[in-house]
């Protein structure tokens, strides 16, 4: 599903000194990033339309760290296959874009968290490449990531994010990739979507329409489809960051509400 016009149009209207929208993006099977499909055409949609970043700041389900938060901050990242068993199509891929040493440092002063650091070694893992390569082709805007911490609690997440929000007012993108439902071990490629995924995905759906973000960051409570959805819940963590960033007076507006292969939630949302 391509992003409705009323989202577009709320997207071309904003100016470039209007504070960054937010998004977070259900990624799904890296494939996205060059097969010609409903997600890859929606993230085209999406770079035509949002103001033309200063950076971006990738919060990917794909880099998991242990009691500490990293940032990387060399001037050129890599591109990371982080995959296997995919067409050589998708291994010729590259993102050139460059790095922001000078946000990455901004981004560590201002985040009260002892353990936060600089990263040299990283670079772009393909939960965010692979949404960024449909969305700014040209790769011309500076691009960085903030690790996933998987030794802290969803709270802790959720409550980084919160420190985060002045980088919006200074034009940088802040995406958060991964999935509100991701089992890869239950893959149906009948494509038939399971009642337990289903479930879970409008749980948390009217946790955010109700603005109970303390819903979301008590997703675990939601018992055993919350085990169902997320066996390990690194792709749920980047959600909790842009549900952190939602000032009150802005809305979410939602796009690809959709499931691929039975247990991978593809539902978007951009905050505005």
């Amino acid at each position: 599903m391509i992003p409705s016009l009323s989202i577009l149009q709320s997207l071309k209207d904003l100016k470039s000194t209007d504070k960054m929208p937010t998004l977070f993006i259900g990624h799904g099977s890296p494939m996205n990033a060059i097969e010609d499909n409903q997600y890859r055409r929606s993230w085209q949609e999406l770079g035509k339309t949002l103001p033309k970043p200063s950076a971006i700041l990738s919060i990917s389900a794909h880099w998991i760290t242990h009691s500490t938060t990293k940032v990387t901050a060399m001037e050129r990242p890599r591109t990371i296959y982080d995959f296997g068993g995919f067409p050589n199509e998708l291994y010729q891929q590259e993102y050139s874009a460059l790095g922001s040493p000078t946000f990455a440092n901004e981004t560590i002063r201002m985040v009260n968290n002892p353990t936060i650091q600089s990263d040299f070694d990283w670079g772009l893992d393909h939960g965010t490449w692979s949404v960024l390569l449909p969305m700014f082709p040209k790769a011309d805007i500076p691009v960085y990531q903030l690790s996933i911490d998987y030794s802290k609690s969803p709270q802790f997440h959720y409550d980084l994010g919160l420190q985060l929000r002045s980088l919006r007012d200074k034009g940088v993108l802040i995406l958060g990739s991964g999935n509100i439902v991701h089992n890869l071990g239950t893959m149906n490629f009948a494509n038939k979507t399971y009642d337990w995924a289903e479930e879970f995905d409008i749980a948390i759906k009217t946790f955010i329409d109700n603005s109970n973000h303390q819903g979301v960051i008590n997703f675990q409570q939601l018992g055993s489809i919350s085990v169902m959805a997320h066996p390990s819940y690194d792709h749920f963590i980047p959600l909790l960051y842009i549900l952190a960033l939602q000032e009150k007076s802005e809305h979410v507006s939602y796009f690809n509400e959709s499931f691929d292969l039975g247990s991978i939630s593809m539902r978007s949302l951009v905050i505005s």
